[in-house]
């Protein structure tokens, strides 16, 4: 965002002169009206906002799918420790991960009593055995509604919350909805 004067920025706290007359340091304190008055022109900054989780520039959409990594001249980039071809991973794969790892992440709170079950024969609780079991079926339906996607509007629907006709929430939105912890 900059005042301009004949394409110029005019700084803030800098005098300035329009080929004729010299403006003072203090020119910020005129008047919207007065700076036009005198030239000057505001012009806003470009808008170079992007969402990151599905661009990676401005107008530039990451993949859904899995890339293979080529050199400049198209020739496979090869790993060298593993001597297979590199590949970017899209955004399905990513974000597959991401649910594999939330999902690990609320049943490991509750490991202890498969663990305790496995070595004392002691029953898990009925709510935490359902509570487990959800947070598997929760991981799955969320990986196949990410595998199910075709266009990257459909996979950024999955991060839209559902709301009521208040705008109120009603729920997670799909790719965060697991189940509220026990």
């Amino acid at each position: 965002m900059a005042w301009l004067h004949n394409g110029r920025i005019i700084k803030a706290g800098k005098s300035w002169t329009d080929g004729e007359t010299q403006h003072p340091s203090n020119w910020m304190l005129w008047s919207d009206s007065e700076k036009t008055d005198r030239g000057l022109v505001w012009q806003d900054d470009p808008d170079t906002s992007y969402d990151n989780r599905f661009y990676w520039a401005r107008d530039v959409e990451r993949s859904l799918e899995d890339i293979n990594v080529v050199d400049e001249d198209d020739n496979p980039v090869i790993d060298p420790l593993t001597g297979v071809q590199q590949i970017q991973p899209g955004l399905k794969t990513n974000w597959i991960k991401t649910t594999k790892e939330t999902a690990n992440s609320l049943l490991s709170k509750s490991d202890w009593y498969v663990t305790r079950k496995a070595e004392n024969n002691t029953a898990i609780p009925s709510d935490i055995n359902t509570y487990r079991n959800n947070v598997r079926t929760a991981c799955n339906t969320i990986e196949t509604a990410i595998n199910d996607c075709t266009t990257l509007n459909e996979f950024k629907a999955l991060f839209e919350t559902p709301v009521d006709s208040d705008g109120t929430p009603t729920g997670n939105a799909p790719i965060y909805n697991f189940p509220e912890e026990v």
